[in-house]
């Protein structure tokens, strides 16, 4: 079985995700680093959800550290952005380096994220954050799927009302708080 790095966000967008590599030959280490979350007590949750169900498969979950003024320097100037904006794309970029360079760490050649499973975000975003970060760290290769298709999403939806996952309603920064629900999906 193939070690992947998997970047999670959070339980929902990550379940159908890790059962089908589960089921396809693959060894999710899931990686929880998401600074950009907030408030705090929102951060929990979404991690304490992750844990709950990486732990129901007997999976261990690795825990970034969650530095919120790292992302919000990361990310200063870029407070007006619209949601899929550069603010998005520059958020993207500094998680997928961070999980690369975890993944250097462990010995795992190919990461991915549970990002590409979003239809909330731009894919496009994502993949380019996610071959700058390989760029960035040597011995890295960004796993690029689509985890939208093959009917993962819809299974998403189903896990999520079998395991009564907390399901947020905003992407997890405060600025896309006050656009939630109001993107149309690509």
């Amino acid at each position: 079985m193939e070690k992947i790095l998997l970047h999670t966000c959070c339980a929902p967008c990550s379940s159908a995700i890790i059962e089908w590599m589960l089921h396809n030959e693959y060894h999710p280490v899931i990686f929880y680093y998401n600074p950009n979350i907030y408030p705090l007590a929102e951060y929990e949750i979404r991690k304490g959800e992750c844990t709950r169900y990486a732990k129901s498969l007997g999976l261990d979950i690795i825990d970034g550290d969650y530095n919120h003024q790292a992302w919000m320097s990361c990310i200063a100037g870029l407070e007006a952005e619209p949601e899929r904006g550069t603010r998005c794309l520059e958020c993207f970029k500094m998680r997928l380096l961070v999980s690369a360079g975890k993944a250097k760490e462990l010995g795992i050649e190919r990461f991915t994220t549970t990002l590409a499973s979003s239809r909330w975000k731009n894919l496009n975003q994502i993949t380019e954050a996610g071959i700058w970060a390989a760029t960035q760290v040597p011995e890295t290769v960004l796993w690029e799927k689509n985890w939208r298709k093959g009917g993962l999403y819809e299974r998403r939806n189903i896990l999520l009302k079998e395991h009564n996952f907390y399901n947020q309603q905003y992407c997890g920064c405060e600025f896309s708080m006050g656009s939630k629900n109001t993107l149309k999906t690509k």
